[in-house]
């Protein structure tokens, strides 16, 4: 039977019943225990704001519409932690969210109200592995959309890492002697913007071609083969 993981009020209820017995200090303990419920609620808050930018969308670009959003953003993150600039095409909005770990920037598309319904139905994904040609046997397990090519994907997630390297974010990175290469742009791009180019990261590590040099079926039919060379052989002697 599978086991149910401890939830969030479990373990802060865990966290309150055992601390006080790791330490005598009820000031260090209440001050570690607040520590990790910022954590938690940090880390909730980036998931949800992940999701809105996958997902969700904003109905205009009215300087209203932007003020409100940035404040709930700023509700979770701090108002100077946060900046929500529309797009100069209109149809979205750049956010950028400073943390103390780094920098998270995405974006979050315009719809008008009722326009979702008049979009086709998203094409389902479909796998999509990639290799660098300095070494072929090292597969990125990844997807695209059903009506992105092959080809037009490919070409979409190189100007995806071009991107990114010249992004806020890119360019820290590396300031900080971060190696430019497609490994770490694949493991640290946020998930919005290689969505809306129509590709899906299903796995950040890559994992290694394995050829199967004799599948089952083949095996099978050699076995056959002997087998049924053995009474012909034995006929003609």
């Amino acid at each position: 039977m599978k086991k149910k993981g401890m939830s969030e009020v479990e373990f802060l209820a865990l966290l309150q019943k055992v601390l006080p017995h790791a330490t005598r200090d009820p000031r260090l303990s209440t001050m570690i225990y607040e520590q990790v419920e910022r954590e938690l609620r940090l880390i909730n808050s980036l998931k949800t704001f992940e999701k809105f930018c996958t997902e969700g969308s904003l109905p205009d670009l009215e300087p209203e519409t932007v003020a409100n959003y940035q404040s709930l953003l700023a509700t979770n993150f701090g108002e100077e932690n946060v900046t929500v600039t529309p797009n100069e095409a209109g149809d979205a909005v750049e956010v950028e969210i400073t943390l103390p770990d780094g920098t998270i920037t995405n974006r979050i598309r315009v719809q008008p109200p009722g326009a979702e319904d008049e979009e086709a139905v998203e094409a389902p994904w479909v796998p999509f592995p990639v290799a660098l040609p300095s070494d072929p046997e090292l597969v990125w397990m990844l997807a695209r959309r059903e009506n992105v090519g092959p080809d037009e994907a490919a070409m979409a997630l190189e100007r995806a890492q071009g991107d990114f390297w010249e992004s806020k974010p890119g360019l820290k990175l590396q300031r900080d002697r971060v190696e430019k290469t497609f490994a770490e742009f694949i493991n640290r791009v946020q998930a919005g913007a290689i969505g809306e180019r129509g590709i899906k990261r299903l796995h950040k590590l890559p994992e290694t071609l394995k050829v199967l040099h004799q599948g089952p079926a083949a095996a099978d039919e050699g076995t056959r083969r002997n087998f049924n060379a053995k009474p012909n052989a034995a006929a003609q002697a």
